[in-house]
């Protein structure tokens, strides 16, 4: 059970003052939470030693996404000097829906979220069941596996490669393209994490290029496959570019992908660490479950599990103006990156902010960002991890971790790599 534990004022001051996101310890990855603790009640708008600000507070945080005329999504200014100009990481980044501002934000989150209706969802749940029933089988039959590797990964790769209507035998290179696209957006990139993200971006488009072209010449239900609404959103007046369809299909892979595979495996992990909520939730469901009658308090769990530990830790903004943060003022050009994993833990806005409570009700975490940039697929991901974590359990109520598991060993997206178990 990992609760964060008390610190006096004066060590709080000390982490805080030390703290650089480009130079993190070993230590923060296994867990950030004291770290952030320690910003939030000592320097909760943070100045980093790059000039960039680090926000913690929940309020603050909220501020910022409200405020989009004075807080840009778009990425040009900040990962030009990251990545360097002609990079594929940076035409990439730069391209897709969650680091730019409207007008290209509006176009493609609005076809998208045509694809993304309630009733569209509704109707992925058959099949998600069926695939989720499938590897559990697989599971069941080994007597055990890892959890990330073996379930939670597999899911969202089949549903999104379901949206894009991916050819099934053609979706092995998915999740290793994806980790190493969003692992290129870490706060300190090596050489080699940055030429695997390059590489990965060009394979990926490549693909896509072939993909795309088959989709034109056979069209799919652009009420469910998303790259057909996209191609035709071309000739009804929402016009994307060649370079802007290739690469918001890139982004919905990535988006899907990466936070849909933490939020299975953390959950699964934190269910080990935290028996009482583990031992509430097997009661809830019961020896014969009623999921419709449970949809209910699996939505409660789901939105508990990324409020605790989210999938997403880390996101960035730029003060297209002066302006003033939690009291602070910032300078045209400020680079501000909004820390979700402290604002869900802030006490000022959760009661008992380090226990993992599956009944909290009122749970307006900032696991989904909020305002014109709140995660357009959030309807999906609590579908994917209802469904999951519900029927997880149901069939391996006793399941337990055979050896510690592996953190991602990243700052922004939190995950592991993997947990093996057994059954």
């Amino acid at each position: 059970m990992q609760v964060t534990p008390p610190m006096t004022a004066e060590r709080a001051r000390e982490i805080a003052a030390a703290f650089d996101l480009r130079a993190l310890p070993e230590d923060f990855y296994a867990n950030p939470f004291p770290v952030y603790a320690a910003l939030r009640e000592t320097d909760p708008v943070h100045r980093m030693p790059d000039g960039s600000w680090f926000l913690t507070r929940y309020a603050d945080l909220v501020a910022v996404y409200r405020d989009a005329q004075s807080f840009s999504s778009d990425k040009k200014v900040e990962f030009t000097p990251k990545y360097g100009a002609g990079a594929p990481l940076l035409e990439h980044h730069t391209t897709s829906l969650v680091f730019n501002d409207p007008p290209l934000h509006t176009r493609v989150r609005k076809l998208i979220m045509g694809a993304l209706t309630r009733r569209a969802i509704a109707d992925m749940e058959p099949g998600l069941v069926l695939l989720v029933e499938s590897l559990l089988d697989g599971i069941e039959a080994e007597g055990g596996g890892d959890l990330v590797e073996d379930f939670a990964s597999a899911i969202p790769v089949e549903i999104i490669g379901n949206l894009l209507a991916v050819p099934r035998d053609e979706r092995g290179p998915l999740r290793a393209w994806s980790l190493a696209i969003l692992g290129a957006l870490e706060p300190k990139l090596t050489p080699q994490q940055e030429e695997l993200g390059n590489r990965s971006v060009t394979e990926f488009l490549d693909y896509l290029r072939v993909l795309v072209a088959d989709r034109r010449k056979h069209p799919g239900d652009a009420e469910h496959d998303v790259l057909t609404r996209l191609i035709q959103g071309e000739a009804t007046g929402e016009k994307l570019s060649e370079t802007e369809l290739l690469q918001n299909c890139v982004f919905i892979l990535n988006a899907g992908h990466e936070t849909t595979t933490n939020l299975i495996g953390n959950a699964l992990v934190a269910l080990e660490e935290w028996p009482q909520a583990r031992a509430q939730l097997l009661r809830a469901i019961g020896t014969q479950p009623d999921w419709d009658a449970l949809e209910p308090v699996m939505t409660l769990a789901v939105d508990e599990f990324l409020r605790f530990e989210s999938s997403n830790q880390l996101g960035n903004r730029r003060a297209v103006k002066d302006c003033e943060v939690g009291g602070v003022a910032l300078p045209a050009g400020a680079l501000v990156t909004l820390c979700i994993g402290a604002a869900n833990r802030d006490p000022a806005q959760f009661a008992n902010p380090d226990v993992l409570d599956l009944a909290r009700e009122n749970n307006r975490h900032l696991a989904f960002g909020f305002g014109i940039h709140q995660c357009a697929g959030l309807s999906l991901a609590r579908l994917e991890g209802r469904v999951a974590i519900g029927r997880f359990l149901a069939r391996f109520p006793r399941y337990r971790l055979t050896e510690p598991p592996t953190r991602g060993g990243r700052a922004r997206f939190r995950g592991f790599l993997q947990a093996p178990f057994a059954v």
